[in-house]
């Protein structure tokens, strides 16, 4: 692996670790079930999958260039999020703890949606692959080479924080600790809506 790889491999790895909506909306599907919180994750994959092939295509520079459409995203995805950010922080102890057959269907669902609609990961990678393609080197195979790496590592992360959650999950989901953890991702995914809203509001 040469060294731009190793390089991106590290940047990549940071943008996908870093707290978001993402995370927190696997931390709450973790805490329903393994298999919940595993199909979330997949799902986050899926949304990721949609930004990265974007970015390679170049379809993300028209919502660089076309503010009113990246703006429209927004809204969309800070609507979104804050809606569930508001049901996570009306659901009570007892359905996190005794929904655990529920289908992974849902779960996944909110993975990709809460990841898709987020044009910001666009534009991301529309900034960042351009960067660790060599010059004179052929474009297309490169930056779905990294788009890999950067898929490689998000399913990686996101299924390790699932099953990390899960396995604490018989101490997370005991009532008490069960409402704070609630409490805390339904705050953070709200807090994480209303950023996403703010933005394009306060723009217009």
């Amino acid at each position: 692996m040469d060294a731009q790889l190793i390089a991106f491999t590290g940047v990549s790895a940071g943008l996908v670790a870093m707290p978001g909506a993402d995370f927190t909306v696997v931390v709450r599907n973790a805490l329903v079930s393994r298999r919940a919180g595993i199909a979330c994750a997949l799902g986050i994959g899926a949304g990721l999958l949609v930004h990265v092939t974007m970015a390679v295509v170049g379809v993300a520079a028209v919502l660089a260039a076309v503010p009113a459409l990246f703006r429209a995203l927004q809204v969309v995805g800070g609507v979104y999020v804050l809606y569930l950010g508001v049901q996570t922080l009306r659901q009570r102890p007892t359905e996190v703890v005794d929904t655990r057959e529920e289908s992974t269907a849902r779960p996944l669902r909110q993975g990709f949606v809460t990841n898709a609609l987020n044009p910001k990961a666009s534009l991301t990678f529309l900034s960042v692959l351009p960067q660790f393609v060599p010059a004179g080197a052929p474009a297309l195979p490169r930056t779905l080479l990294l788009a890999m790496i950067v898929l490689a590592i998000a399913l990686v992360w996101f299924q390790v924080v699932a099953l990390l959650v899960d396995r604490l999950g018989r101490w997370l989901r005991r009532p008490r600790a069960a409402r704070a953890v609630t409490v805390v991702t339904g705050a953070a995914l709200t807090a994480f809506g209303a950023a996403l809203l703010a933005g394009p509001l306060l723009a217009l």
